[in-house]
């Protein structure tokens, strides 16, 4: 893969086996932009098939499955670690992992959809849903975050949600999680900058055919869905050199369109993460 703008570099991708995954998407196109790629996911039987379907299109040792539950913060590190032993680096994390009540089978008896209002969420749901998608980032986040300084290079990309999702109501608890999350990329990239590590987010910008979908939705609105292959552009770039500078952003993969100069690409497709646009609002002792 000489002249591949990620050759040399080793990837992280969580949440990576789906079959209809956003994170097979990213794995096939970071393999295929000639990084190696841990993939780590917690269903064993989805990562031997698309750890096959990897290794076919990069080659036998640029792939390795890691079976871990992201919200275990030894897991995490366990991970991190794995992919340093087996590539000698890491250098690209995506947070990607994530999951809703409908996912995880813990919809609201009858409102297996996104129709349930916040007091129909049992604990056990809202505790699942915010335990993956904002605690497994975290500690994913720390775990990859000492490796990435000490060799002052390092991209942490993380898959939130659109903005009007994050609010809109019967989201409860998968909404609010994914807020959380881009939050805290938003802390991240403010606390890497200069260290040669980005911290960044990427969104489909829409619905998108995955298994977050709930099972009960029509094949209509599975057709209308993005496909998970709008992923793949702009999460090479970001994890490539050429993104060096771009931290604390926001990509909507929807609107990345490849034919554009990049600077028109970057004024289409992104904005900062979460809401900094809002200016300082909090009343705060004077600085001595």
């Amino acid at each position: 893969m000489a002249g591949a703008p990620l050759e040399g570099r080793s990837a992280l991708v969580t949440g990576a086996a789906s079959p209809i995954g956003l994170g097979r998407a990213m794995t096939l196109a970071l393999a295929g932009a000639g990084a190696r790629v841990a993939l780590v996911d917690r269903n064993g039987e989805w990562l031997e098939r698309t750890l096959a379907e990897v290794r076919s299109l990069a080659g036998e040792r640029r792939a390795v499955a890691i079976l871990a539950d992201v919200t275990d913060p030894a897991a995490a590190a366990r991970a991190v670690q794995e992919t340093i032993c087996a590539f000698g680096a890491l250098h690209i994390l995506v947070n990607n992992a994530g999951t809703s009540p409908w996912a995880e089978g813990m919809a609201p008896e009858g409102k297996p959809g996104r129709e349930a209002q916040f007091w129909e969420v049992s604990s056990e749901a809202w505790s699942r849903v915010v335990s993956v998608n904002v605690n497994g980032a975290f500690f994913m986040s720390r775990a990859a975050v000492q490796p990435m300084m000490a060799q002052r290079w390092g991209r942490i990309i993380s898959v939130t949600t659109s903005l009007d999702t994050m609010y809109r109501k019967g989201m409860a608890p998968y909404g609010p999680s994914k807020a959380a999350h881009e939050a805290f990329v938003s802390v991240m990239a403010q606390e890497l900058e200069g260290t040669g590590v980005t911290a960044n987010v990427l969104t489909p910008g829409g619905i998108s055919n995955t298994n977050l979908i709930p099972k009960d939705a029509s094949e209509e609105l599975r057709r209308a869905a993005l496909s998970p292959e709008v992923m793949r552009a702009p999460v090479v770039w970001l994890s490539s050199a050429a993104s060096a500078g771009f931290n604390g952003r926001r990509i909507i993969a929807a609107r990345w369109d490849e034919r554009l100069p990049l600077e028109e690409r970057l004024a289409a497709a992104s904005a900062p993460a979460a809401w900094p646009q809002l200016g300082a609002q909090s009343i705060r002792p004077p600085e001595e």
